[in-house]
């Protein structure tokens, strides 16, 4: 009887052993599926603000800015009442317009010129842009090339436009000197430079400096108004 016995005891002992590692298995089943069960949860990305559209969507034809009358008193004898435009690849964000005239030995050029600025994710608004762009104006104009040894230039407020100045200097070029004035304004998202030089050669009387000031504000004027 006993060999009997102990034959049946290690059958029930090997029997039992795949129930063990069957109930070992579903246990990690079960813990396996709860860790799934606890991911984290994804989080959502907030959107960048919007900007400010711009507010100005074009620009002006520069050669058209100016009245045929302010041009041929501004620019006597002009070769071209005109204007001479300068090549640009996107005349709705850069464009500039010049005339110049040599009336006996007076000699007169201005120069319109504009630059617009739109609203970009990741650069700034079209405002912002154009306030960064008219400070290096400010700063490149302050003191003009060709400015006489030792002299300093006029530097005001020249009252356009949400902010201005105007710059008024002698300066010299090709051994002749010239009175040099240029307007900087910002409007919004539009800059506006105005560049007018007057010289008398030879013989000539050297325009006073409040004539070419009055010039070339007059010209900043008529050119601004034009922004719509």
């Amino acid at each position: 009887m006993r060999p009997i016995a102990s034959r049946i005891a290690r059958a029930l002992a090997v029997a039992a052993v795949p129930v063990l590692i069957a109930g070992c298995s579903g246990s990690s089943d079960s813990n396996s599926s709860g860790s799934s069960d606890k991911s984290t949860p994804k989080v959502k990305k907030s959107a960048a603000p919007s900007l400010a559209p711009a507010k100005y969507t074009a620009l002006p034809n520069p050669c058209k800015v100016l009245s045929k009358g302010t041009v041929t008193s501004l620019v006597p004898a002009t070769k071209d009442a005109a204007g001479d435009a300068a090549q640009s690849s996107d005349t709705s964000a850069r464009a500039s317009c010049s005339w110049n005239g040599l009336d006996g030995f007076q000699y007169h050029w201005l120069d319109v010129a504009f630059r617009r600025s739109d609203s970009v994710q990741g650069i700034g608004s079209a405002e912002e842009q154009a306030k960064t762009a008219f400070a290096k104006l400010r700063s490149s104009t302050a003191r003009p090339d060709g400015l006489k040894k030792g002299q300093d230039p006029s530097v005001r407020e020249a009252g356009l436009g949400d902010e201005s100045q105007l710059v008024s200097a002698e300066v010299e070029k090709d051994k002749e000197t010239y009175r040099d004035v240029t307007v900087v304004v910002r409007r919004s998202n539009v800059t506006l430079t105005v560049s007018y030089d007057g010289a008398g050669f030879e013989d000539g009387k050297d325009p006073a400096a409040k004539e070419i000031e009055a010039g070339a504000l007059k010209a900043a004027r008529e050119a601004l108004a034009k922004v719509r």
